[in-house]
């Protein structure tokens, strides 16, 4: 029996989440990458980066971006849910050199319905374990210092705050922290 809207009813939308995988990228996932850094991006920064900075900084972050990334060889692994591409996570060598970790999650994002599902611990989780087979001992994050729910990810998680700098927003400069996880 179908409810009516309005008579004091709750809904709630269940996810079914069937398959999860996380893989590395393909070119043919260029186009959805660039839809998850779209949403995440606007839903994590909206308020804190300046509006036009914000947008000049997802507008370079296209389909053709992406692909191009990918076909470069840039470690880049994707989580599905069953056939949705959920989220990503973007990682390689620390460009930090002064600290000393071998390897950076550069970027991890989901799309907002799938945030606080456990989904970017699994996306951090694969990149650990790919960035430790590879060689590359203790990783570092970076994250900008007000986006709250990042900084309290990071900690969840057991990193530990080792450094800090600024970063440039057209005429707003923003505090980072570095996160950092031993071996």
């Amino acid at each position: 029996m179908p409810l009516e809207a309005g008579r004091g009813e709750c809904f709630h939308h269940v996810m079914s989440t069937g398959l999860i995988e996380i893989r590395r990228a393909k070119p043919a996932d260029a186009k959805a990458i660039a839809a998850v850094h779209d949403a995440a991006w606007r839903t994590a920064y909206r308020g804190l980066i300046p509006g036009v900075e914000l947008e000049r900084m997802v507008e370079r972050r296209g389909p053709r971006w992406w692909d191009a990334a990918i076909r470069r060889g840039s470690r880049l692994s994707v989580l599905l849910v069953g056939d949705d591409l959920a989220g990503y996570v973007n990682y390689g060598g620390n460009r930090a050199k002064s600290l000393p970790y071998g390897g950076e999650i550069y970027e991890i994002y989901l799309q907002p319905l799938y945030q606080g599902l456990g989904f970017g611990q699994r996306l951090f989780s694969a990149a650990r374990r790919d960035l430790s087979l590879a060689r590359l001992d203790g990783m570092v994050v970076w994250a900008l210092a007000e986006n709250e729910n990042a900084v309290g990810f990071y900690r969840a998680l057991g990193g530990q705050p080792v450094a800090s700098s600024t970063e440039q927003f057209g005429s707003k400069t923003l505090d980072k922290i570095a996160f950092a996880w031993q071996r």
